[in-house]
């Protein structure tokens, strides 16, 4: 089992996005059975083998064993995967193309940028899967602190001007057997975790404390 797997089928991209399939994937994390399934969905067990021939149609369940049970043959499978990601490619139409409009302060220009880094990575991986190759790539992922935004603006700037003398070193346009690689770096603030509201935390009852020590007094 791969533990990321990209869906490029716009198919499969719509079979792993109906609600009750993606439950059955995600269950099948581990090898399993339409009669271990039913009985954790609480779906007949007709049912879940409807859902998981589309599944294993599409590439994303594949069969581990057969087991003899009685007069019947029990088929036990498995994701291909322990997690998926939909690549742009499934939306060829409309997915979007960072050569377009280049806008290095743009939010949106990043998505762009980062769904072409899926898509692209996403093809050659499987093309590396397939050849039973290991793709050669590095990634980093870091978070820093700014006290200001004058202090971001200078990192950026400072961060920019470093790759670029690191490109001007070792960009080789005449090597014979070079082969280009895609450099993608990208800047943004980090999501705010929620903090809970004074009613959401865990305390004792107001009434019930002054109760308490009028009692006690």
């Amino acid at each position: 089992m791969l533990d990321v797997a990209v869906i490029e089928d716009p198919g499969a991209a719509e079979v792993s996005l109906d609600p009750m399939r993606a439950r059955l994937l995600a269950a099948l994390a581990e090898p399993g059975s339409a009669t271990t399934l039913a009985a954790r969905t609480g779906l007949t067990r007709q049912k879940v083998n409807y859902h998981l021939r589309a599944l294993e149609q599409h590439g994303l369940v594949e069969l581990v064993e057969e087991r003899r049970k009685g007069n019947c043959t029990e088929r036990v499978l498995q994701a291909t995967a322990s997690s998926y990601v939909i690549s742009p490619a499934a939306l060829a139409d409309v997915a979007p193309d960072p050569d377009r409009a280049r806008d290095e302060g743009s939010a949106r220009w990043m998505l762009a940028l980062a769904a072409r880094l899926i898509r692209e990575v996403g093809e050659l991986l499987a093309g590396a899967t397939a050849a039973r190759k290991r793709l050669a790539t590095f990634a980093v992922d870091s978070e820093v602190r700014f006290a200001t935004a004058a202090d971001r603006a200078a990192f950026a700037g400072e961060l920019s001007d470093a790759v670029t003398a690191l490109v001007a070193k070792y960009h080789d346009e005449q090597a014979p057997a070079g082969r280009r690689h895609r450099l993608v770096i990208a800047l943004h603030p980090s999501p705010k975790i929620p903090v809970p509201s004074p009613e959401t935390i865990p305390g004792p009852n107001r009434s019930e404390s002054a109760s308490d020590l009028h009692e006690e007094s």
